[in-house]
This record gives structure tokens, sequence and C-alpha cells, in this order.
């Protein structure tokens, strides 16, 4: 280890920044952050760096760097383009032990600066040791992706109740055991969606209880259309704290492969006429589990709330009393369209977009399809392989236009993604000849004329 990491307080703290340009004005801002007065030392001073430190309460001398500078300093920052001052500036620090770092000069630096992820009064610091800063920051830019933004209400609230806690558990393994459940449960939940006076209720009623809440609860959602990538963050981290996954046909493998590894995993898909458990006892099922005090994580392919009978599950859940939270994913029509280079509204060729489902029921689509004929509209069309045929027929028998473009995207977002373009007159028989399979989206208009052009997914389909 190079470097000790450490935490300073520097707040009400006299620091010196000695340069006046761009890089010494985002040091004095991230000291300014932490509650520093910054004085700023240099020839020439820019104009944003002065708008900050008058703003702050900060101070400057315009002229060059002398020892004297250094008087009454806690830290200092040397961050010039003259090597000669950043030497001197490193040296006399030295000599008085302050704290100095001389910007892109580790060999100068007796403390560096991290790529910093801030949820104050949460800090996490990434540090390369200056051998890679770039390295460090895209390492904090994961770390951004999977922290949420409220975990520092979240850690202020925590301080809240944490003489309560140590009265309530003395014991150091059983409050340690309370609050690691309480933040990957109800309590944590409360504060990210920004219920916080409800949480806080929470976490007295826990500590009056003095032991285990046992009510569970069910996280319905959106897994999105297939790429992992699509997923929010809400959903990845409730998909790694739930102790049961009850997941449907459509979520892919590799978004199951980041649910947490030792969930239990219930599979409830459907496939046209091939049930693996009906509706209601799916309802039922989630929740008997959350009964029994689980987290439940009903992962849905696309979002829940289209085509995805999402409002009748929570019906359910309402009427049992069951807590629930309710995470939206991209909807399979914005999910393929967009990897097929299929823009769903442009202002030349439609101002509208309707989302219909094109399943059969009795051997016959039950479509308002004169409502569907409008020439500056896109249609698309959820789970309309088996019926594709017909559909087409029915729109032209309605009066739209033979020579409608459309385009079938199978396995949308993935890496077996495959699209069929053609139109109401032939798309059926191209569908047929190509031999792609279910899940399938269907997008009819005059936008399909817009594949060629903007494209851009690197897979193996090409425009028919």
């Amino acid at each position: 280890m190079e470097y000790l990491p450490i935490f300073l307080n520097i707040r009400d703290q006299r620091c010196l920044v000695v340069g006046g340009g761009e890089i010494a004005s985002r040091k004095a801002a991230m000291l300014m952050r932490a509650g520093a007065r910054v004085h700023v030392v240099a020839p020439h001073i820019d104009i944003p760096l002065l708008e900050k430190l008058q703003h702050a309460d900060g101070s400057f001398r315009q002229g060059n760097y002398s020892a004297a500078d250094l008087d009454g300093m806690a830290l200092v920052i040397a961050a010039t383009d003259d090597e000669a001052v950043n030497r001197a500036v490193y040296d006399d620090a030295r000599v008085r032990q302050l704290p100095v770092n001389v910007v892109d000069a580790p060999a100068l630096c007796s403390f560096v600066f991290p790529s910093i992820v801030d949820r104050s009064p949460l800090v996490i610091a990434v540090s390369s040791a200056g051998k890679s800063p770039v390295l460090a920051r895209l390492l904090r830019a994961r770390l951004e992706t999977t922290i949420p933004a409220t975990y520092g209400r979240l850690a202020d609230i925590c301080g809240e109740f944490r003489p309560l806690a140590k009265q309530t558990f003395p014991d150091t393994n059983a409050r340690r055991a309370f609050w690691e459940r309480e933040l990957q449960g109800q309590f944590a939940e409360l504060v990210y969606s920004g219920r916080e006076n409800e949480a806080r209720a929470h976490l007295q009623n826990a500590f009056a209880a003095s032991g285990p809440q046992q009510a569970g609860e069910v996280y319905l959602v959106g897994a999105g259309p297939g790429d992992p990538d699509l997923l929010t963050f809400r959903a990845l981290r409730l998909m790694q704290q739930a102790d049961v996954v009850v997941h449907d046909r459509l979520v892919s493998t590799p978004i199951l492969d980041l649910c947490r590894r030792d969930a239990e995993f219930i599979y409830v898909g459907k496939a046209r006429a091939a049930h693996a458990l009906p509706q209601d006892d799916i309802n039922a099922l989630l929740v008997t589990l959350a009964k029994q005090g689980k987290r439940v994580c009903r992962l849905k392919g696309g979002d829940p709330f289209i085509f995805g009978r999402g409002g009748e599950e929570i019906e359910e859940l309402a009427a049992a009393g069951i807590p629930f939270q309710v995470v939206p994913g991209i909807t399979s029509a914005n999910g393929c369209s967009a990897y097929a280079g299929i823009p769903l509204t442009h202002r030349d060729y439609a101002q509208s977009v309707r989302f219909v489902t094109g399943h059969l029921k009795d051997g016959s689509p039950e479509l308002p399809w004169s409502e569907l004929i409008h020439e500056h509209q896109t249609l698309v069309l959820y789970m309309g392989l088996v019926g594709l045929e017909r559909i087409c027929d029915q729109l032209v028998a309605h009066g739209m236009s033979a020579d409608m473009p459309v385009a079938l995207v199978s396995q949308g977002t993935t890496p077996q993604q495959k699209v069929v373009t053609g139109t109401l007159a032939d798309i059926a028989s191209k569908v047929a000849d190509s031999g792609i399979r279910a899940p399938t989206l269907t997008i009819v208009g005059r936008v399909v004329e817009l594949r060629e052009k903007l494209n851009w997914f690197a897979g193996a389909d090409a425009p028919a």
C-alpha cells in the first residue's frame, strides 16, 4: 500500500492553492466542497476561479509564490505549469510538515486526490496512487451506477438512531445483525423512495419489537427486453437483495445471472398455450411467499405495466396487505425499435405511436382495426408472430396500404436479434421463410423506411 487512505477534516481550515488556471480551479472547488477556506496565489487568476473564491468567502493574492504564503495553512496544493515553482512549494511544505500535493507529479506529493463517490456523509474514495487516474475514474463510474443517490440520507437517518440502537442492543453482534437486516430491507427501501418519515416510524417499531420484522415484501421489477445493460439501477439493487426470484419466460439468462446467487428461483413462464403456472396461481404464490417474511422479486420481461399483467398482481398484493414496489422497465417496443434502428416517432413520418397486443384469442385477433389505420402513426404489436398473416390481412382490409413498411424483430436487444423487413403484402411470407422464433415484436409504419439509414446494432441481422 503506497498511501494510507485517510479522510482529513479541513472544515474552516485555511488551505493554499498555488496556481490560477483551470486545474487550480478544480482543486479549489474540491477543497471548498469539504468546507475549507481557500487562499489562492498566482500571477494571473482566471475569472471562474475568482468567482468561486468570492462565492465561498475565499481569498487570493495576485503575485508570485513565496514561502510566507504557507503561514497558517493546513494543506497545500501546487497547480502551476512551472516545475521550479511546484518544486519550491513541495520543498517548503515538507519543511513545515504540511500535507502537499503537486498536480500530475506523484513524486512531489505527500497525499494524492482520489476519485470520489460522494453520497455525503458517506464518501467512497478510489486511488491508483497516481499511476492511472483514468482507471480510478472508471472504477468510480462503476460504483456510481450501483450506489443509490439516497445513500447519504440513509446514513444520516442511521446516525439519528445510533443512540437508540446502542440502548436497545447492548450486545455488539446483535446490534450489527439488526442494522444488516434493516439496511437490506424495508427501512432502506423507504428511504430510497423518499418516504423518510415512514422509514423513521419503521425503525421505531423495529426497535420496540427488539427483533426481526416478519413482514415480507414484493418487488415487481421490469427486466427490459433482454439486454442486461438496459436494467435500471433500482432494478439491479432489488434483484440482488431478494430472497426469492419469481420470473417469466421472457427474462434472459444474463439478467437472471445478476440476481442474488443464493436466492430461490421459481419459473412461472407462459408460452402460447403452455403456462407453467396460471396467473391466479402466480398472484397467490406472491402473497404466500411474502407472508412467509420473504423478499420476493417478481421479475418480468419488458415493463410490468405494459401487457405484463402487473396490475393484476399488485391488486392481489394490495388486497392481502402485502407491501410492494413497482420498478418500471424498458418496454420491448422501445428497446427493440432502438436496437433495430427504427425510431417509433419522427417528425416527417409518424407523429403518434400505438401499442397493441397481437396475441390471438380463440383463433382470431380481437383488435379495433378501424382505429389502427392512420398514415402518420406507428403501430407496435406485441406477441403477434403466430397471427401475423391474419393481422396484415385485417389491416389491409380496413384501409391500410398494402405497401406499408413492416419490421418484425425477434429476440430484440440480445446478441441473437434478427430483423425481417417487408410490407403488409409480403412480410408474413418473408418471416415464414426466415425461420425466426418468438419472442417477437412487429412494427408497422413509414418509420421502418429509416432502418437502413439509422441501424447501428452490430448484430448478425441485415435489412431484408
